[in-house]
């Protein structure tokens, strides 16, 4: 089968390659891919920024349809609409995999990066990863369940957004209009904050119900949500924050930057983070999408078969709509 492939190490390095059709290990599943979501991840394993094990297929958003067992599963697997959790493999025995907390497991492998991913007709996982999705949700707009799960990991373990809170997110786009409506969802008064290039994303926000802003004035808040990566996003977070604020960095920013990170000495500003997504994180994402507390449809802007990944990579780096993704039948 082909998958987009990264083949070697650095910048660039990505093609559509003949892959190894996968075979369902015992208690792992083998999907039909329906879709494959393209992540700033992406981006950073397309440009040398983010860890890859080459060659491997790239793409960890993943919806699908249950295609085969492996030994141990049980049948009623058969044909049911999935997504995934991207870990592949932990150690299992560590203190962060013994407390559920896989995604810091020095040793873990996620699809996409460390083994085969999702950018290809066929997908292999463990069973363990499954999450049933509803039958009203489109399969295609599924993908965006597991950048929710990382937001959830981020924002709701334990929540920094306290009922009735000003709350500030940094970057619209599909984490941070996710991180939008998870923090509304908690109780806080959303402002979307982008740049005159997000003109598609603000949009959308508003679409949303959200207040935005793209240059002037940005509001000060009790909770800021950084999920744009860039130096000038952290630095405006950071400024904006009132003092004893709260600050949670979603956003990667891919290399180093610098940032004025006195101010959270001189706000005592509280600065909190989330590494991907956690079991107990997933369970949270999948019971907000059920009571349609966080809107997955919206958010999708283009479905693109595999032969056109280099102008849905294109058109995600320019910010030209929200999500795109990748259907490789």
């Amino acid at each position: 089968m082909r998958g987009l492939t990264k083949l070697e190490a650095g910048v660039g390095h990505v093609a559509l390659a003949d892959r190894p059709e996968p075979s369902p290990a015992p208690a792992h599943v083998v999907l039909d891919v329906v879709g494959a979501g393209i992540c700033g991840t992406d981006l950073h394993i397309l440009d040398g920024e983010f860890a890859a094990l080459p060659p491997v297929t790239m793409g960890h958003e993943v919806s699908g349809v249950v295609r085969e067992l492996g030994v141990g599963v049980d049948p009623g697997w058969i044909g049911a609409r999935v997504v995934s959790e991207t870990y592949f493999s932990t150690c299992g025995a560590c203190e962060w995999c013994d407390s559920g907390r896989t995604n810091l497991c020095p040793e873990r492998r996620s699809i996409g990066s460390g083994i085969d991913g999702a950018f290809a007709p066929r997908l292999q996982v463990p069973v363990q990863n499954l999450h049933r999705i509803p039958d009203w949700l489109d399969g295609h707009a599924a993908v965006l369940c597991e950048p929710l799960a990382c937001v959830c990991n981020s924002l709701l373990d334990p929540s920094p957004v306290v009922d009735g809170d000003e709350v500030l997110v940094i970057g619209p786009g599909p984490v941070g209009l996710l991180a939008a409506q998870v923090g509304r969802a908690a109780g806080g008064h959303v402002h979307v904050r982008g740049t005159p290039r997000d003109k598609a994303r603000l949009a959308k926000a508003r679409e949303l119900g959200f207040q935005t802003s793209d240059e002037g004035d940005c509001p000060e808040a009790d909770v800021v949500v950084e999920c744009s990566g860039s130096e000038r996003g952290i630095a405006l977070g950071l400024e904006r924050a009132r003092r004893r604020g709260r600050y949670v960095q979603i956003g990667l920013a891919g290399k180093p930057v610098t940032v004025p990170l006195d101010l959270v000495c001189f706000r005592e500003l509280s600065v909190t983070s989330g590494n991907a997504s956690t079991p107990r994180s997933w369970g949270t994402a999948l019971e907000l999408v059920e009571a349609r507390a966080v809107l997955l449809e919206p958010l999708l802007s283009e479905v693109v078969p595999l032969a056109g990944w280099e102008r849905a990579f294109a058109a995600t780096r320019a910010a030209e709509g929200v999500k795109f993704v990748l259907d490789p039948r």
